[in-house]
């Protein structure tokens, strides 16, 4: 039967230490793993300031997690219920992923994006001779008539 592709971002409470919070990114892992689940990439974002507070937090832990599954299977029903149980997850939000998120994520992962752009000299200017420079014509200024009061009268 044909995988389907989830992708599956997670914030966690900015409360946790280091351990703790591996510990969490690694039960979900196994989570996923072990309901017949494929990890494709997992990505950890760090402590990142969110658009509003969500129980009165600021920031949170983002980690997204890319996995295959199995169609018919409830992978993402548990991953889901776990989400809901740990009070360490403040959102979670899991989606189905298509053919052109999987071509973007797929992109992003070997690094296409946000890379410097490399400028090229135009193998043209060097053999063109610079044209002479162009005089701009003088701007006449505008007459302004002063009109007094007793002129219009």
């Amino acid at each position: 039967m044909e995988k389907t592709n989830y992708e599956s971002v997670v914030v966690l409470t900015p409360v946790l230490s280091e351990k703790m919070l591996q510990e969490a990114v690694s039960d979900f892992e196994k989570l996923i793993t072990e309901n017949g689940g494929e990890l494709i990439h997992k990505e950890n974002w760090g402590l990142t300031k969110m658009a509003y507070p969500i129980q009165k937090k600021t920031t949170g832990f983002y980690q997204i997690y890319e996995f295959a599954a199995e169609a018919d299977t409830e992978i993402v029903d548990k991953l889901e219920l776990a989400f809901r149980r740990d009070e360490q997850v403040l959102r979670y939000l899991t989606i189905k992923l298509d053919k052109h998120a999987l071509k973007y994520n797929e992109r992003r992962r070997n690094g296409e994006f946000n890379k410097p752009k490399v400028k090229e000299a135009p193998a043209v200017a060097d053999k063109v001779a610079p044209a002479a420079p162009v005089k701009a014509a003088p701007v006449a200024e505008a007459q302004v008539e002063k009109v007094s009061n007793e002129e219009a009268e």
